[in-house]
């Protein structure tokens, strides 16, 4: 584990988009030279030069120059952080080396993976030396899949304290968003998309919900690929486009946890179009959306921020027993859910890894593992996220 480095956090790709907020906010939160010491990386000295120079960010900030296609300049980096943080994707592209030079060398890494192909060669290639170095690897800490991860670990943990026992079954429903995925979120999808056309295992490990629980198939899980009508919630439901991450991610943090949610827990994510006639027309048409396929938003490109302020999200978890009874749970953002909400939940991530050397041992890790309960207090102490419990 990485301990005595001379910083705690690398913001690796700080001149991008999504990274250029990463670095806002933890300025605006923590300043510089202050209780947690941080630095901006990225290929160019001058282009970190210039997103210093036009954030207002302090003099004093360290500056470190890597690359994704030099391995030494990616070596150094890791060897100065306690934690890297980073926004350069698509992952499977430019992520591979970060991740086994963080692993080899015991340094913590967060990012905003959300493919879910990718995760599973990291997790074959490199676990065991994450496990031996003390690295705590922690993928997808954005929208996906923080406050889903988390919100079925709220909800779980409040079973338990309740009733002594898990939730068998939980739904995820998405209530109420608005704000639009990221450039780097389109070109990771269809780098996923690319590759698996070209290999006919991917195309299953896409569809197969316990991807990343190497040596564990649970009980059979709804695919959540069709509009329906959901008498629990009393509502027509469509399919939700970051539903193929995040059941993963939380089926993995069952597994690494020794499944306190059982061994048959049964879990899906939709989104809530409303009842009658109008609900379902709107499942409908959600469901035969293809703009995500079609948009051709390039990677470094978001909305302003009055358009991220706007931004919010808002979903419901609804759990069962095995004998019936009913818990619930909300999990609600403050801005958009692909950039403002986002680029605060993987920096408070980042922290949480910084201030709590023990939360985890080595290995690759979902956040609700790694950071459970702590990274949830830090989430509604600073990030502008709230987790509460509901009556349905």
């Amino acid at each position: 584990m990485s301990h005595n480095r001379e910083l705690d956090i690398i913001v690796y790709g700080a001149t991008g988009y999504t990274g250029k907020l990463v670095a806002e906010y933890l300025n605006t939160q923590y300043g510089v030279g202050g209780d947690v010491s941080w630095a901006i990386a990225g290929r160019s000295l001058e282009k970190l030069n210039t997103v210093r120079e036009k954030l207002g960010l302090p003099e004093a900030l360290p500056l470190v120059v890597a690359d994704a296609s030099d391995a030494a300049s990616i070596r150094s980096m890791v060897e100065k952080a306690q934690v890297i943080l980073t926004t350069v994707g698509p992952y499977q592209l430019y992520g591979s080396e970060l991740v086994a030079a963080c692993a080899a060398a015991g340094t913590d890494y967060v990012d905003l993976c959300g493919e879910p192909t990718w995760m599973q060669q990291m997790i074959e290639t490199n676990q065991e030396a994450a496990q031996a170095s003390g690295a705590r690897i922690v993928f997808s800490c954005g929208f996906d899949s923080i406050p889903f991860d988390l919100g079925v670990y709220f909800l779980q943990q409040a079973a338990q304290e309740a009733q002594g026992s898990p939730l068998t079954r939980v739904r995820g429903r998405v209530r109420g968003m608005k704000g639009t995925w990221s450039g780097g979120t389109l070109a990771s999808f269809k780098a996923t998309m690319a590759a698996a056309a070209k290999d006919p295992e991917l195309v299953a490990s896409l569809q197969n919900p316990f991807a990343l629980t190497p040596g564990f198939t649970g009980a059979e899980q709804p695919h959540g690929m069709q509009p329906q009508y959901d008498e629990v919630v009393d509502s027509w439901v469509a399919p939700f486009m970051m539903a193929t991450i995040n059941t993963k991610n939380i089926h993995r943090s069952n597994f690494l946890l020794g499944h306190p949610y059982g061994s048959d827990f049964v879990y899906d994510e939709m989104l809530i179009t409303g009842p009658g006639d109008q609900g379902e027309a709107i499942a409908k048409a959600v469901a035969a959306d293809k703009s995500m396929a079609n948009d051709t938003t390039p990677p470094g490109e978001g909305p302003s921020r009055e358009q991220r302020e706007e931004g919010f999200y808002d979903v419901l978890f609804v759990g069962q027993t095995a004998d019936g009874q009913t818990l619930c749970a909300n999990v609600k953002g403050d801005m958009d859910p692909g950039y403002g909400s986002t680029s605060k939940m993987i920096a408070e991530a980042a922290v949480c890894l910084a201030k709590n050397p023990d939360a985890a041992s080595g290995g690759i890790w979902t956040p609700a593992a790694a950071l459970g309960a702590p990274l949830i207090d830090r989430l509604q102490q600073h990030a502008g996220l709230t987790f509460q419990m509901e009556s349905l």
